[in-house]
């Protein structure tokens, strides 16, 4: 890609691919009957692009749009020609067919796909009008139970994973902080960091995860300007920081996710608050990590 950037700049390259929303739309749409694949791509090239009083959406925003109605579109193709002979009970019944917060995901993505059809001319009438999602009531906050921890220590086998998964564990940073952070916002001197805008403490196991990274980062990329802490092979020779799939790719499927670690961490603190406990990450008493070969602990 960098050769590309260098030979578009000489005005020497001529790229004859085809986009990669065309192969991307290929692959989504593949097995949809050809009435509702035409609404469907004039639709993803009009949140992509933008149209008359309409801004363009965000590249992820369509991926996700696409990605929630894809089965219901291949669903409905089996039976219907057309978006036309979609009806209000197709939508009900689509919506149903998920739980929690994916019903309100995919009722959104139907709205914008019928608006358009309908601005467009080719539907009579709108038949996600009026289909309301029930409002989904919080949920109670609960403490990870040990075997989930233990999973998510299972992931961090990289020097990258085992700080991310120390920062969020440890200090309740958020998934955007830890990608965010800068390496000034690290004082290994002075034992401190600095997370969300606050100066923390450093414990023993996070200073050890970032010594092992900062160890690897300099043997790696010597030379990079990138000024996050936590780079990768794409922005090591960019100034940007990480993509959120890559500092969430580790713990994504598990229960333990990154920010269920980090709830668990400001949970665990406000016990602590109330009644003198240890932490689960920073003993060897309590939902001690299996393993110190996988992630290093310590006392905080």
């Amino acid at each position: 890609m960098r050769t590309a950037e260098v030979l578009d700049c000489l005005g020497l390259f001529d790229d004859d691919r085809a986009p990669a929303v065309d192969r991307w739309l290929e692959r989504k749409l593949d097995g949809i009957s050809p009435g509702i694949r035409r609404a469907v791509e004039a639709w993803v090239h009009t949140l992509l692009d933008g149209g008359p009083r309409s801004e363009p959406r965000s590249p992820h925003t369509t991926w996700a749009y696409l990605g929630e109605i894809q089965p219901v579109l291949l669903e409905w193709s089996s039976h219907y020609d057309h978006l036309r002979e979609v009806t209000r009970e197709d939508i009900i019944a689509a919506r149903d067919a998920v739980t929690g917060k994916q019903r309100e995901s995919r009722i959104v993505a139907l709205r914008s796909l019928f608006r358009h059809v309908k601005k467009k001319g080719q539907i009579f009438r709108n038949p996600t009008i009026r289909v309301r999602v029930p409002r989904q009531t919080g949920g109670v906050l609960q403490a990870l139970v040990q075997e989930d921890i233990d999973e998510a220590i299972a992931t961090a086998t990289t020097a990258d994973i085992r700080l991310i998964v120390a920062l969020a564990a440890v200090h309740a940073a958020r998934p955007k902080m830890i990608r965010t952070m800068q390496m000034e916002d690290v004082d290994l001197g002075n034992r401190r960091i600095t997370v969300g805008g606050h100066v923390r403490p450093l414990d023993d196991l996070t200073h050890r995860a970032l010594l092992d990274w900062l160890d690897h980062r300099h043997n790696r990329w010597p030379n990079t300007a990138n000024p996050h802490l936590l780079i990768t092979q794409k922005t090591a020779v960019e100034l940007g920081p990480a993509g959120k799939l890559w500092t969430t790719r580790a713990t994504r499927n598990l229960t333990a996710t990154l920010e269920r670690l980090r709830v668990d961490r400001q949970l665990e603190e406000a016990l602590t608050a109330q009644t003198p406990s240890t932490s689960p990450w920073c003993s060897a008493s309590t939902r001690r990590p299996p393993s110190a070969t996988r992630t290093p602990h310590g006392p905080c």
